[in-house]
C-alpha cells in the first residue's frame, strides 16, 4: 500500500499534469481491494470489476478536481460503495443493504517472520476463524488489517461511528483469539 504522502503526490501529478503513469499506479494499487469491496455488495465478479472501472473512469474524467479531495483512499471506497448501492437500487434487487449482509472475501493475510513459525494447521485455524466472523466484523477486519485503513477512514466508508469500528474489531480479534487458544489447548493436551 502507498503512504498518504505518496497518494497525495500521485493525486497532484494526475490533477496538475494529467499524468497517465500516476493514474495507472493508483489503479494498480487500489484495483484488487476495491474490486473485493464492490463484490461484497453485489456478489458478482464481473459487475464488481465494472464498478471499479467506472469509478476510475470518473477519476480520470474529473482529474483536474482531484487535488481538492482530502483523502483519496476514503473517497475511492465511498465511491465504490455508492456505485454498488446505486446499481442494486437500479436493478431493484435490494433497496438497502446492511453491513451484516455483506459477504467479504479476504486476501491471504500477511504474516511477520514470527508468525510464519506457526504450523500449517494453526494457519488454517486462523483462516477458518476469520471466515467464520459475522459479516460486519469480517468487513471491518478486512478494511483495517488487510487494506490498512485507519479506524476513522473505515467509519467514514461504512457510515458508522469509530466506536462501532473499535467494538467490532475487538469482537473479531476476540473470536480469532478464542479459536487459536482452543487449538493450542488441543495441541498441548496431545503432547
Amino acid at each position: 500500500m502507498l503512504s498518504p504522502s505518496e497518494i497525495r503526490e500521485l493525486q497532484r501529478r494526475l490533477a496538475v499534469y494529467d499524468d497517465e503513469s500516476a493514474y495507472k499506479e493508483l489503479f494498480l494499487v487500489y484495483y484488487k481491494p476495491l474490486q473485493q469491496f464492490a463484490f461484497s455488495f453485489i456478489k458478482s465478479q464481473e459487475l464488481a470489476e465494472e464498478i471499479v472501472s467506472d469509478v476510475f473512469l470518473k477519476i480520470w474524467e474529473k482529474r483536474a478536481e482531484l487535488e481538492a479531495i482530502g483523502n483519496l483512499k476514503v473517497y475511492l471506497y465511498v465511491s465504490i460503495k455508492n456505485t454498488a448501492l446505486k446499481y442494486l437500487l437500479k436493478q431493484k434487487r435490494q433497496v438497502a443493504i446492511s453491513l451484516d449482509e455483506l459477504d467479504i472475501e479476504l486476501e491471504s493475510f500477511h504474516w511477520t517472520p514470527e508468525e510464519l513459525i506457526l504450523t500449517a494447521e494453526m494457519m488454517k485455524k486462523i483462516e477458518e476463524a476469520i471466515n467464520d466472523l459475522p459479516p460486519r466484523c469480517k468487513i471491518i477486519f478486512k478494511l483495517i488489517k488487510e487494506d490498512q485503513l485507519r479506524y476513522k477512514e473505515v467509519a467514514e466508508i461504512l457510515n458508522v461511528s469509530v466506536k462501532t469500528i473499535d467494538s467490532q474489531l475487538a469482537i473479531a480479534l476476540k473470536k480469532i483469539s478464542k479459536a487459536i487458544q482452543l487449538d493450542l489447548e488441543r495441541v498441548i493436551r496431545n503432547n
